[in-house]
């Protein structure tokens, strides 16, 4: 699969995400904020039902479609404005969701590339660009389309020490997550480490660590980065003490066992050495 590259920015690979379920590595382009701030939100779009997937803005990531309706979607919308509403389903169990179904902030995306997967399957490679609150559905047949408005992007003093602490906190305990994780590849350590601009790497992180979606999605309601950095922080400081608390208890146990082993090989050997004396202690022979 070709990676999509805007422009001169920068694309990273991430971790898999598992949307109407995809096996591919979500990207994300390290860019500038007025990208974000300034893309133009129609008044009526039509609306993508994400299962197990939240879309950040800025994010680039691959939605494998297999449900009939988002195929229609995703093919007219690729040929005519190439934008939709991409939004997350409040159970990824419901396969013919109504709007009342999804959440009711979600993020515009643009469509990228179609791709027809060698198996069989349509790979749809969605950019976000702006938070969307939904507020009421379009009459419609072929699929979802809901009139929507865009969501204000709050912007914190960037700048403070406070928020510059925040920033590396998080990169600190992510990369920590990463090095910890089978599912994340160790090229989320080297975009970490490169993505310079703090909204998009706030939003990568959001996107791209292994929490629920009502966790993930609680991240992009949030009007402010700070608060939005704040929350994120708060949930990486709990994942990293539960994997701490893992291999303490692995730790545990593995002492535990060999304690039992070093035992179990005394036991043996002390038996041996009776048996060849030709019984146990205190025995005597004629």
């Amino acid at each position: 699969m070709e990676n999509p590259k805007n422009r001169n920015r920068n694309s990273f690979i991430f971790s898999s995400m598992d949307e109407e379920q995809n096996d591919f590595y979500p990207i994300i382009a390290d860019g500038d904020d007025d990208e974000l701030f300034s893309a133009q939100v129609p008044e009526v779009l039509p609306i993508l039902p994400l299962r197990n997937a939240v879309l950040f803005p800025g994010v680039v990531m691959p939605i494998s479609v297999g449900r009939s309706k988002s195929l229609s979607l995703v093919r007219e919308a690729y040929n005519g404005s190439k934008l939709l509403g991409a939004v997350a389903q409040r159970n990824g169990q419901i396969e013919d969701p109504l709007l009342s179904d999804l959440y009711p902030v979600g993020t515009m995306a643009e469509i990228l590339k179609i791709l027809e997967m060698p198996d069989g399957t349509t790979t749809v490679i969605l950019q976000g660009k702006k938070r969307i609150l939904v507020e009421k559905p379009v009459v419609f047949d072929t699929y979802l389309k809901a009139v929507v408005h865009a969501l204000p992007e709050a912007v914190s003093d960037t700048k403070s020490h406070e928020f510059f602490a925040i920033i590396e906190s998080l990169k600190d305990f992510s990369l920590k997550i990463a090095k910890s994780s089978a599912n994340i590849p160790p090229e989320a350590q080297f975009a970490v480490r490169n993505i310079e601009n703090v909204t998009f790497l706030v939003n990568f992180i959001c996107n791209n660590t292994e929490l629920s979606t009502t966790e993930k999605q609680d991240l992009l309601e949030c009007n402010d980065i700070k608060d939005r950095s704040t929350k994120l922080l708060s949930l990486l400081m709990r994942e990293v003490q539960m994997l701490e608390l893992k291999k303490d208890i692995q730790q545990k146990v593995k002492i535990d066992l060999d304690q039992q082993q070093r035992e179990y090989l005394l036991h043996q050997q002390i038996k041996t050495i009776q048996d060849e004396l030709g019984g146990s202690p205190g025995a005597t022979g004629d």
